[in-house]
């Protein structure tokens, strides 16, 4: 007999866990941390339901933080079983886990120093030797090749845009008297998207673990690049800087390449854009390693051996660069991370940044409840950073093209050449969005289909 639990994503968008057991085999596909909320946030340091140690290996959908940043944690509580993962997706973690790792333990020793935190002292979640431990254990699998996992389990990645190197998992299980065949989908990407090919339909299966994030909503119909063209415009004639909050992998690559374009198609002046992360850079350094895994069908830029680099393009990696363009007046771009706000450098652009009336703030794509990018979403009048209260005066404009994230209609789209399954839970979402999108399912398909909650476990016959 085989099941399934959750435990994470369940009736919210982060954290992605769900524990696969049959027999005396036990897989986790997914190890995230939660985030936005307070109150997602600390199940980061509550206990997991089941032994670490007692899992046999870990499938990677992809590399963000929400579906690998508590391998670390997983690690150093005994886990010691093989991480497995497409190539892109392993160099990615990469970078990922070492940036987390080190922004958990400047955070703590800034909170520590400044004394705003309400814990003596505060800690880490993790440190760098628990990051660099999960990094020994990773396995990279290729593309639409059968891989076994543990015992009756074999898996087979299949791409599903979003991000380089992200992938659903097709699952099997040889249980006795048929095989069990479930899909993990993932975070779907966008069809048309800047960089990525398009998800590949979904292959047949029993069970249907899917994600929500836009269950309930759809993104304009609008085309990026003139969208992103406008709002440059708007921001140049505030006279001031376009700061973006914006993922170091992913997002970050999409917003450069996307300005590189304009500025190619003399939609916008030739402008200096900033790319103040470490981590950013070395993830644009991998996406032109896999540059064959890219769709540039936007259009190509002349010259260019790589089109995440130029003259304009300007790379910050030590604190020393990073505080150089505190002194840029614009116009000018700069992107820095973490995407919603949670940490890094760009809490330091937004205490210098939102007080002006002339400068931009981009918010591309998903902001979690709680998070600092959410805030300023709903129009809050100050943002809480480094234990002090900073008026939000500056422009704040939303790039909703920029999502990762498939809408309403698009994950619709993903899903219509499949065969109803046995069951369909949605995972990934706010609770009304992933009842939203249920409902649809449940009425113009008649499929079976459950919001999960935290820590349900469920029969796969």
């Amino acid at each position: 007999m085989a099941f399934l639990s959750f435990h994470g994503a369940a009736e919210t968008v982060t954290g992605s866990k769900y524990l696969v057991e049959s027999g005396q085999a036990r897989i986790l596909i997914d190890c995230g941390q939660f985030q936005g909320l307070k109150e997602l946030r600390l199940r980061n340091w509550a206990p997991l339901p089941f032994s670490p140690a007692s899992v046999d290996a870990v499938v990677l959908t992809h590399a963000h933080i929400d579906h690998t940043g508590y391998l670390p944690r997983l690690v150093r509580d005994g886990f010691r079983g093989p991480i497995l993962c497409t190539e892109a997706t392993a160099d990615l973690t990469e970078l990922l886990l070492l940036d987390a790792a080190k922004i958990q333990e400047e955070d703590a020793e800034f909170a520590n120093r400044k004394g705003f935190s309400k814990h003596h002292p505060a800690l880490p979640l993790f440190d760098a030797r628990d990051a660099a431990r999960a990094i020994k254990q990773l396995e990279t699998r290729s593309m639409k090749q059968w891989f076994g996992v543990s015992g009756p389990i074999r898996a087979q990645y299949h791409d599903t845009g979003h991000l380089l190197g992200a992938a659903m998992i097709e699952l099997e299980i040889a249980e006795e008297p048929r095989t069990i065949k479930l899909l993990f989908s993932g975070d779907v990407g966008r069809y048309s998207a800047p960089l990525y090919f398009d998800p590949t339909p979904p292959p047949a299966c029993d069970y249907l673990v899917c994600e929500s994030t836009y269950g309930n909503r759809d993104h304009p119909e609008e085309n990026l690049l003139d969208a992103l063209a406008q709002e440059v415009l708007a921001g140049i004639r505030r006279g001031g800087v376009i700061l973006v909050a914006a993922f170091a992998i992913g997002r970050a690559q999409q917003l450069i390449y996307l300005l590189r374009l304009l500025i190619e198609q003399n939609k916008i002046p030739e402008l200096p854009i900033f790319l103040d992360s470490p981590m950013a850079v070395d993830a644009s350094n991998i996406y032109c390693k896999f540059m064959e895994q890219h769709d540039l069908s936007e259009g190509q830029i002349k010259g260019a051996e790589c089109v995440l680099f130029g003259r304009n393009v300007h790379l910050a990696r030590t604190p020393a660069e990073s505080k150089r363009i505190n002194t840029v007046s614009g116009p000018a771009v700069i992107i820095a991370s973490s995407g919603m706000m949670t940490g890094g450098r760009i809490l330091h652009h937004l205490v210098q940044r939102l007080p002006d009336a002339r400068n931009t703030i981009f918010l591309g794509g998903y902001m979690a409840p709680g998070s600092r990018g959410r805030l300023l979403e709903d129009g809050k009048p100050f943002l809480r950073i480094h234990g002090r209260d900073v008026p939000v005066r500056c422009a704040v404009a939303k790039v909703p093209g920029l999502s990762g994230h498939a809408g309403r209609s698009e994950l619709l789209r993903w899903l219509a050449p499949l065969a109803a399954p046995k069951h369909v839970y949605l995972t990934h979402g706010e609770l009304e969005s992933a009842n939203s999108l249920a409902d649809e399912l449940r009425r113009t398909r008649q499929w079976q289909v459950t919001v999960p909650k935290m820590g349900e476990r469920v029969t796969l016959e």
